[in-house]
């Protein structure tokens, strides 16, 4: 197993911006797709540099960000502000009156109609890593709002995804939960921010069988474990500490639950 650095993991995007003074920030890219928006999507849109919607993703943000938002400044206003960089994907699923609305309000839109081997998130991943430099993408998160919930097919194509693009940070968000690829050729540090995540928590193997894996911080915490499908899965466990750490020598999953009514006083309106 390398010995490099750690690869260290902060959901600092789950708190605003205001309250990550001193720290290097990440840049973080954010994916709409086409399942409900999480209640701290606003969060997420303010902390990214660039905002894509996955084809369908669209509708969802046109029709539920006035609601998250609480409506106060009405629909029209809300959308307006909260208007796409990009539009992309085959286009097989985004509502007419959502793709001229936001056409009109000068969003990009890149129709890949032609492109039936990949999915709406994999052109979305491919087009931010070709957005940012080199230099910014050293330091790149990419958040995906609305992968998880719906179809599971589409769950576990979301999930192989991450897995195609194992060398980029992306993190998969519901209202439940978030899901991240932890690289076995890392060693890994995962700072557990309490007010907005935990204790629940669950590391899964993914591909391949895992056949030593260790972690400090859990209540369960594994040492040179064996974990696989059909035998020994973490999940169900518990996180006792600020830092969870995790050595695998395969690509594991990260999923930590995701504490209810810990953003009410944190959404952004405008």
């Amino acid at each position: 197993m390398a010995e490099n650095l750690p690869m260290i993991h902060r959901s600092s995007f789950l708190l605003p911006p205001t309250t990550l003074t001193g720290q290097v920030p990440a840049t973080y890219a954010l994916i709409i797709l086409n399942q409900r928006l999480p209640r701290f999507s606003p969060l997420l849109w303010d902390h990214a540099k660039v905002r894509l919607c996955a084809d369908g993703g669209a509708n969802r943000l046109f029709d539920d960000m006035p609601e998250l938002c609480g409506g106060e400044h009405g629909g029209s206003g809300v959308r307006k502000r909260y208007k796409p960089d990009v539009i992309k994907g085959d286009m097989d699923s985004i509502r007419p009156d959502v793709l001229n609305y936001y056409r009109d309000l000068g969003t990009k839109i890149v129709d890949n109609s032609d492109d039936q081997d990949t999915t709406d998130l994999h052109k979305c991943i491919a087009y931010i890593l070709d957005f940012f430099s080199d230099e910014r993408k050293s330091n790149l998160c990419i958040l995906v709002a609305g992968a998880l919930g719906g179809r599971f097919d589409h769950e576990m194509g979301n999930i192989n995804t991450l897995c195609r693009f194992s060398t980029t940070r992306i993190v998969l968000l519901s209202d439940d939960c978030l899901i991240q690829l932890l690289p076995s050729n890392r060693h890994h540090e995962i700072s557990i921010i309490s007010s907005v995540e935990g204790p629940h928590c669950g590391l899964i193997p993914i591909g391949i069988p895992c056949g030593s894996s260790t972690t400090t911080g859990l209540q369960w915490n594994l040492d040179n474990t064996e974990m696989r499908f059909g035998g020994l899965v973490s999940t169900s466990n518990i996180v006792k500490g600020e830092t969870v750490t995790v050595r695998s020598d395969s690509d594991l999953l990260w999923t930590i639950s995701l504490k209810k009514n810990s953003h009410e006083d944190e959404r952004q309106t405008p």
